[in-house]
């Protein structure tokens, strides 16, 4: 508690220095009481602009709040051009460590100095994140990598900041009716999750290589080989990439990427990830995404830092999926069902009235490009309308609705004019074709084939304990008994029989179809 409170002091000690109040009353029509705050904080300095004045504010206030400062810098249309371009530094441009403490987590964590591991290390950090930094190295085979290294003292500093969330979600959901629906509670304890998980390096080497191996083959996206040998929970080594930040778009057009294309591949990663796979790359900030220039693979996006992916099980697609075509077809009725059917919205609420609630949303923002939507207008009216209707947040799809934020800041910033509906909509249907169609049978059989196959041999062991068992029990029965039992076994042999013949038929014709669909593939 005693650690917590210090924390509270140092948020609002960091907050007067900066002046960050300044910057909250300045939007509103209040001069009398910014007058009165500048002149009770009379010694603080408030010359630097607004915008650099919070980016430092972040900094100060540690790994949480500049995560924070790198989702608002993607919705550069929710922000004034001034913050957004400075909270763009937090991206990728975070105060260094001191190299020696990286130098000493390597040797602590691999069991050597640097300079013993590799043929080269550079000292100098080339990035520096909320949770990490990188340093460029060769390994001794001559390979290129780069090498994260953990902050030192970070976990002690997440979970004061998680256990002050805690308390506000607390303080939400007692003084907020809204705060109950909003699931203030389980949104902070997902978010206590993934700040754990994307602690331990060794997690986001994993998610990495899943990441990989589902684009294995892809022309839209390139993930780096992890070196396993050189991986622990606080170091990881990658294959080094090189490629230029998504976010210099002058130097993009002046190799030659086309912007527009660039921007359409990006929602498809997106909504690859979510629905073909399930595990999706949650953290996709510009900081985090390069484009290759290489000539092998000109073009192709580069992601980066794995340390926080999102999952997604069958039904969340299911629902995800009929929502998202739904909506792009502009099925209003069946958005509203969609949202009773899964429990989302009360089971006595009205389709009609949900359905002309979200018409009124939605409506206004199909066939115009991005440039000229005000995402800030529709997400107050979508959340006053799941105000009204009482429609709960699914705390599951928080990291979900952030990665959309994020894929929409950079469509925005790539290509004002991208049709992210009419983009997405084709993807979609055939998503769904896929899944529901003639193609998703044969996928979803080939699945279950396997299963069904292995229990074949075993139907005749089965329906020997069966006789066994019948006969045994007629062995220690009177004779009236023994007839009915005698009967029963009858119609049990009859039972078994149909069982094994219709089954066995059943699943050798599965076989047989597995075979056929094998042999096909084959050529």
């Amino acid at each position: 508690m005693l650690l917590r409170s210090l924390r509270l002091f140092k948020i609002l000690r960091v907050a007067i220095r900066y002046g960050l109040d300044e910057i909250v009353i300045s939007g509103f029509d209040t001069p009398r009481i910014a007058r009165f705050a500048n002149a009770v904080f009379f010694w603080r300095d408030l010359s630097a602009p607004r915008g650099e004045r919070l980016r430092k504010a972040l900094e100060d206030l540690g790994p949480i709040f500049v995560k924070f400062g790198q989702v608002l810098s993607t919705r550069r249309d929710l922000l004034p051009l001034d913050i957004a371009n400075e909270l763009a530094r937090l991206q990728d441009r975070v105060p260094p460590f001191d190299s020696a403490l990286a130098i000493a987590q390597i040797e602590k964590s691999l069991g050597a100095h640097p300079d013993e591991l590799f043929n080269n290390f550079e000292r100098v950090p080339v990035a520096s994140a909320s949770i990490a930094q990188v340093h460029f190295a060769t390994l001794k085979n001559g390979a290129e990598v780069a090498v994260k290294v953990l902050r030192p003292g970070m976990r002690s500093t997440i979970d004061n900041d998680i256990g002050l969330m805690h308390i506000a979600a607390d303080w939400l959901e007692t003084l907020w009716a809204d705060g109950r629906r909003l699931k203030a509670k389980e949104v902070v304890g997902e978010f206590d999750k993934y700040l754990h998980d994307e602690l331990d390096l060794m997690r986001e080497a994993a998610n990495g290589s899943q990441l990989r191996r589902n684009f294995a083959g892809s022309d839209l996206l390139i993930v780096p080989e992890m070196h396993w040998d050189y991986c622990s929970s606080s170091v990881i080594v990658m294959e080094r990439m090189r490629g230029i930040p998504i976010s210099q778009t002058e130097r993009l057009l002046a190799e030659g990427v086309d912007l527009k294309k660039l921007s359409r591949d990006g929602v498809e990663i997106f909504f690859t990830q979510v629905f073909r796979d399930g595990f999706f790359h949650a953290d996709m900030h510009p900081g985090n995404i390069l484009v290759s220039v290489d000539p092998a693979t000109f073009g192709r996006y580069i992601a980066l830092d794995f340390g926080i992916v999102g999952t997604l099980n069958d039904f969340d697609k299911d629902y995800l999926s009929q929502n998202f075509l739904a909506f792009f077809q502009r099925d209003y009725k069946r958005v509203a069902e969609a949202h009773i059917e899964s429990g989302w919205a009360p089971k006595e609420t009205r389709v009609d009235e949900l359905e002309a609630a979200v018409r009124a949303c939605c409506e206004p923002i199909f066939d115009r490009p991005l440039k000229d939507i005000s995402f800030g207008q529709v997400l107050l009216r979508l959340f006053q309308t799941s105000r009204r209707f009482n429609v709960e947040v699914q705390p599951q799809l928080v990291l979900l609705q952030k990665t959309l934020l994020n894929v929409e800041g950079l469509g925005r910033q790539l290509d004002p004019e991208l049709d992210l509906w009419k983009t997405a909509k084709p993807y979609l249907e055939r998503w769904m074709s896929e899944q529901i169609g003639w193609r998703g049978f044969v996928e979803q059989l080939k699945v279950e084939v396997p299963r069904y196959s292995r229990l074949l041999p075993q139907l005749p062991r089965l329906a020997h304990q069966a006789l066994t068992m019948a006969t045994e029990s007629r062995q220690n029965q009177n004779t009236d008994l023994m007839k009915k039992l005698v009967a029963e076994q009858r119609r049990t042999n009859m039972l078994l029989g149909v069982i094994v013949y219709f089954g066995g038929g059943l699943i050798g014709g599965i076989i047989v179809l597995q075979l056929f669909m094998r042999f096909i593939h084959f050529f």
